[in-house]
């Protein structure tokens, strides 16, 4: 305008108005540019009608660093208004957006709670290694590499090392990197994530754990909103209150999709089949590997239905089949083809997998040969086994999907500050 001009200087994320005037101002208006880094001399002054409740009036100004082109996405409005790829490509500069940045206050908030929690009930942060000679979980997802001329992985989870140290702190936790080599392009997986694992010992049930996870989940609600309530508002976050978190059965919950499945009118049930998704969403077949497990379709729907009937956003869902679990994951002594494991869900997406370990010698011997595996290869594992462990057990979390799923996102990739997928290595 005549003779003044209104700058936005971005500090520390916050977007905070000046007020330049040819007047006051000892530099002139042309040398400001766009994205340009500066260290500013300002005039405080009380104005109520700024939302600050004060303006910066700009009296000197030296240019620190100006950009070499004009950049090519907007950051500057309430949010990136592009498409998903375009907001990961241009990385560096989209998470500099309020929005953007928000997200990532709120993951911290979430970390510093878990952290805090699980340090106060005695667990030890350790770090273990992530280049390993077997996998946790073998199966194909898993990335290979070339380690001085001898075969090595990527680790799938902290797994074996987390039960390494119950031996020795009893109750221990790592939040850290992990690696799956799925080849999966949906809104759901990432290839590289941040996992939260806790492990403890001498439980009683693997119902400790799912008791220790729910407080936990308390405490990391309650960081987010005392820590980063700007950020809250800003993303609109739906802060979920959790007092006791529902608990169903595996079989429990498929009979629970089936009954809802049947009450599916006809016509609806061919608008869905037109679709391609009533396999998934409405009547999962008996046998196979989706008798095992749910669809992601069915959790969503798991998680509807759950929330009509208590009201609880989480749910958990216990005994497992074995045949879908890890061979160190401990079997229902009365069932046999159960194990003694649980699945957290949050708002229609799984976010944890946890449950008791099988800590006898000849137990975890057995389950290896019935499922045809080699025992030499995991010596190093074998030997908390052989030299005596207390009951224990523990879970593993993605702590980009949890962020994801409490700001309701529709991909997880948006919580993940760089992430990889099968198509992206960079930035």
């Amino acid at each position: 305008m005549s003779g003044f001009a209104f700058v936005l200087l971005r500090s520390c994320g916050q977007i905070v108005q000046c007020v330049y005037s040819e007047e006051q101002a000892a530099f002139p208006l042309e040398e400001l540019t766009d994205k340009c880094c500066v260290r500013a001399a300002v005039y405080v002054k009380e104005e109520s009608r700024s939302r600050s409740g004060f303006d910066l009036q700009l009296l000197e100004v030296q240019i620190l660093s100006a950009p070499e082109e004009h950049c090519p996405v907007v950051i500057n409005r309430r949010s990136v208004d592009t498409s998903l790829e375009t907001l990961l490509d241009f990385r560096p500069i989209t998470l500099r957006n309020q929005r953007e940045m928000a997200i990532f206050k709120i993951q911290e908030a979430l970390t510093d709670g878990m952290r805090s929690f699980l340090q106060a009930n005695h667990f030890t942060e350790i770090h273990t290694p992530k280049i390993v000679s077997e996998g946790a979980e073998g199966g194909a997802n898993i990335f290979r590499m070339n380690y001085f001329n001898r075969e090595a992985y990527l680790a799938q989870s902290p797994q074996f090392y987390k039960q390494m140290m119950v031996g020795v702190y009893e109750r221990v936790f790592e939040i850290g990197p992990v690696f799956r080599a799925e080849k999966h392009d949906i809104s759901r997986h990432l290839n590289e994530y941040t996992g939260i694992d806790f492990e403890m010992g001498f439980i009683e049930s693997f119902r400790d754990l799912m008791a220790m996870e729910t407080e936990m989940l308390k405490k990391a609600m309650g960081t987010v909103s005392e820590q980063c309530p700007e950020a809250v508002s800003l993303l609109r976050v739906r802060i979920p209150e959790i007092t006791e978190i529902p608990c169903l059965k595996f079989g429990e919950a498929k009979a629970l999709l089936r009954e809802e499945s049947g009450r599916i009118s006809a016509p609806k049930a061919e608008r869905i089949r037109q679709n391609g998704t009533i396999r998934d969403c409405t009547q999962p077949p008996e046998g196979g590997d989706s008798a095992l497990d749910f669809s992601p379709e069915e959790e969503k729907l798991l998680c509807r239905l759950i929330r009509e009937k208590t009201g609880s956003e989480f749910v958990f869902v216990t005994h497992y089949p074995s045949a879908k679990r890890p061979f160190y994951a401990m079997e229902d002594p009365d069932h046999p083809k159960e194990t003694l494991s649980f699945d957290l869900l949050f708002r229609g997406m799984e976010i944890t997998t946890g449950g008791q370990r099988i800590h006898s010698y000849q137990e975890q011997i057995e389950k290896m040969l019935r499922r045809h595996m080699n025992p030499e290869h995991f010596q190093s594992y074998l030997m908390i086994h052989r030299y005596g462990m207390p009951p224990h057990g523990g879970l593993g979390m993605g702590l980009e999907r949890l962020t994801s799923r409490l700001l309701e996102q529709d991909n997880v990739r948006r919580a993940s500050l760089f992430p990889r997928d099968i198509h992206r290595l960079t930035p």
